[in-house]
């Protein structure tokens, strides 16, 4: 099986605004991708459609996923099949804990792929939780605490990390994952986001503003969006020669 994210001209409104202008994307699994632009190009625009919210319209264009058609498809379904969104700005849910949040998602994916299956076990739960905090360096109290409630920006993109482990999709997009992080948490969700691409062959498409996260995540293409159009695609020295140069270079 074909296991990529293959989007096809694609073209997005948004309140009454097309934002997205005609968008050709592959992202292979087993690859990562970059995706650069200043504010405003559209790059959240772009995760958000992919991943199916409801508030941006397709016009145009197609959004193909294992080779199926997911363009219409609702948002946990796309999730089920095996893409994941890490948020820029996660939201806070009082009330629900985490691992009772993460144990949810983990069965909803299983009984997708499986009407059958009867749900974690509580011993199997909490020795897969236990297990995959401890390799991606999270303390095991975090998993009694309220979904993102309270938490800083570094712990909100640590919880979405053990989220990724957990689940094990076949396509991640991390829109702006580095985004309020400073050095130390920037490097245990790259170290993260490292290991699962590593051992499951995820593809990874990253949506950033800066390079510094290309640092730690090497990517094998860098895509510029800007205005709703990929301007220009190349290898990891794109984001070196953004870096020193800005994006205006780009348009000229």
């Amino acid at each position: 099986m074909n296991i990529s994210l293959d989007i096809k001209d694609l073209q997005v409104n948004v309140r009454g605004t097309e934002v997205l202008h005609g968008i050709d994307l592959q992202v292979p699994k087993g690859e990562i991708h970059a995706i650069m632009g200043p504010n405003g190009s559209g790059k959240s625009t772009l995760s958000m459609t992919v991943c199916g919210h409801p508030s941006y319209e397709v016009t145009k264009g197609s959004i193909q996923f294992k080779g199926q058609d997911i363009t219409t498809l609702s948002p946990d379904k796309r999730a089920n099949l095996g893409l994941f969104l890490a948020f820029q700005q996660p939201q806070a849910i009082p009330g629900v804990r985490i691992n009772t949040f993460l144990k949810q998602a983990v069965n909803s994916k299983r009984r997708f792929l499986d009407p059958k299956y009867a749900g974690l076990k509580i011993r199997e739960y909490r020795e897969l939780l236990q297990s995959t905090m401890e390799r991606l360096k999270i303390k095991p109290e975090y998993a009694e605490r309220y979904l993102n409630d309270g938490f800083s920006g570094g712990e909100k993109k640590k919880v979405e990390i053990l989220q990724l482990a957990l689940l094990q999709p076949d396509i991640a997009i991390l829109d702006e994952i580095d985004s309020g992080l400073d050095v130390d948490a920037l490097k245990i969700v790259a170290d993260g986001v490292n290991m699962l691409h590593k051992e499951n062959g995820m593809g990874v498409l990253i949506i950033t503003h800066y390079p510094r996260i290309l640092n730690y995540l090497k990517p094998d293409v860098v895509h510029v969006l800007m205005h709703g159009k990929i301007v220009k695609s190349g290898d990891a020295q794109l984001a070196h020669d953004i870096e020193e140069r800005g994006y205006d270079w780009l348009t000229q």
